[in-house]
């Protein structure tokens, strides 16, 4: 494309001489590319960045001082900011060449130590959930979650519905995300009540039926509760035809009833809670299903067979994504891996090893509760808000308003979560456990 002073615009790699676009606009009824878009004025890009130039120690100087302006704060965060310790091994092997520069492992011949890696992700997300087959990365759980409602909708194609329950508290990113994926699938979000913070499991029952293509619940829930009925609910969407799915993550999967033990048939959630510490955006989505389902799983596979010389090989399988198959028959279009956050988790999990994972999940149920008691006997406080087994993190309720008790709070050094005009909620990990006595002096001075 050519702009108004005659410079041609746009990627130098487009082969499309003006006459090919000229060709094209005639064919489709445009005057020019422009008229192809709908950009408002005030973001168009208008071939300036308007930012002045500067040299390199000016601007390390520069970004510095932008940086010292944050606040330096303890976190109590939770829903998905679950700070976990990273330990100084993960960074130092994860940031080797031969990993750090490793896109997607097409060429197996050149990519056989990331490849074991990730097939050794899968196979952890094998043994924490019981279920026989695990990709190799998702981009969080909100997509892993949306992934799961198009898998099961495509297992119930030509039933009479296209309708996925989901619980009354969920986050409201993954929520999203999974409206904007099913508007464009002609699905549709229902949404089940909770009782005291988990499932109420006899209004789901009314609410299932032969419209339900799957019926999704958490263990720990968004607001940290333990989820004791899970067998209840895979029973009833399953007695309806409807594919049961389980939020988790991979240090409560440790601990907590192991998935496919109580009936689930696929199983998304978070697994960047170990490897990369809170990361403010970026995720690593958990996808687990039964073997039946492989050949509708999304993203990526690794396999394991043997090469020419009978030697054992890893290498991609599968490949159900529509840039390697004909749209029609793909079952996602999700490209970007995230298989260097994968390897993060798997080196974590490794350092770790059984015994000090379950170390750390049971600490989630222990340190909370203590947190919560010591929480409750502060006056005009009551922690925890609903009367059940927490993981991580619990709601706590305040007689005085809680964005000001969150402001006052910030102001001392900590971050909490204001969820309504009294509900606050709470995390606590090993990452900010020795901070709990200030945490505690502080919540009494501002409630």
């Amino acid at each position: 494309m050519t702009a108004g002073n005659g410079r041609r615009v746009g990627s130098p790699y487009a082969p499309h001489t003006d006459a090919d676009e000229a060709a094209m606009l005639d064919a489709i009824g445009v005057d020019s590319v422009e008229d192809l878009f709908d950009i408002p004025a005030d973001v168009r890009f208008d071939d300036e960045f308007g930012i002045d130039s500067t040299d390199e120690r000016e601007l390390r100087q520069s970004l510095a001082d932008l940086f010292a302006r944050n606040e330096e704060l303890t976190e109590f965060l939770g829903r998905g900011h679950h700070a976990h310790y990273v330990p100084a091994l993960v960074d130092d092997l994860s940031r080797r060449s031969e990993f750090l520069t490793s896109y997607t492992q097409y060429q197996p011949e050149i990519a056989q130590g990331f490849l074991q890696v990730l097939f050794e992700y899968q196979s952890m997300l094998v043994e924490l959930t019981g279920l026989p087959v695990a990709n190799c990365s998702m981009y969080d759980a909100a997509t892993a979650l949306a992934e799961a409602a198009l898998l099961a909708n495509r297992l119930r194609r030509g039933a009479s519905g296209h309708r996925v329950l989901v619980p009354e508290h969920l986050h409201e990113g993954r929520l999203g995300v999974l409206e904007n994926y099913l508007d464009g699938a002609d699905m549709e979000i229902g949404e089940y009540p909770m009782d005291d913070g988990a499932v109420d499991v006899d209004a789901l029952s009314d609410l299932v039926d032969d419209e339900t293509v799957m019926v999704y619940a958490e263990s720990p829930t968004v607001r940290g509760v333990i989820e004791e009925r899970l067998a209840d609910i895979g029973d009833i969407a399953h007695e309806n035809d409807a594919l049961f799915c389980l939020g988790s993550d991979v240090v409560a999967l440790s601990l907590l009833q192991e998935p496919a033990s109580v009936g689930a048939d696929v199983v998304v959630g978070e697994a960047g809670a170990l490897g990369i510490g809170s990361a403010y955006g970026m995720g690593l989505g958990i996808f687990a299903t039964r073997e039946e389902y492989l050949r509708q799983v999304p993203g990526r596979l690794v396999g394991v067979s043997e090469d020419s010389e009978d030697m054992r090989a890893f290498t991609l399988t599968l490949q159900t994504r529509e840039q390697h198959i004909r749209k029609e028959r793909a079952t996602s279009n999700i490209c970007t891996n995230q298989a260097w956050v994968a390897l993060r988790t798997a080196m974590h999990i490794a350092w770790l090893g059984p015994d000090r994972l379950v170390g750390i999940a049971k600490d989630a149920v222990t340190e909370a509760r203590a947190l919560a008691q010591r929480l409750d006997d502060l006056s005009g406080v009551k922690a925890p808000v609903h009367d059940r087994h927490h993981f991580r993190e619990f709601v706590v309720y305040t007689d005085q308003p809680a964005p000001a008790i969150t402001n006052d709070l910030a102001g001392r050094g900590f971050a909490v979560h204001a969820l309504d005009d009294h509900h606050i909620q709470v995390c606590i990990t090993e990452a900010n456990a020795d901070a709990a006595d200030e945490f505690v002096a502080a919540f009494e001075e501002v409630a």
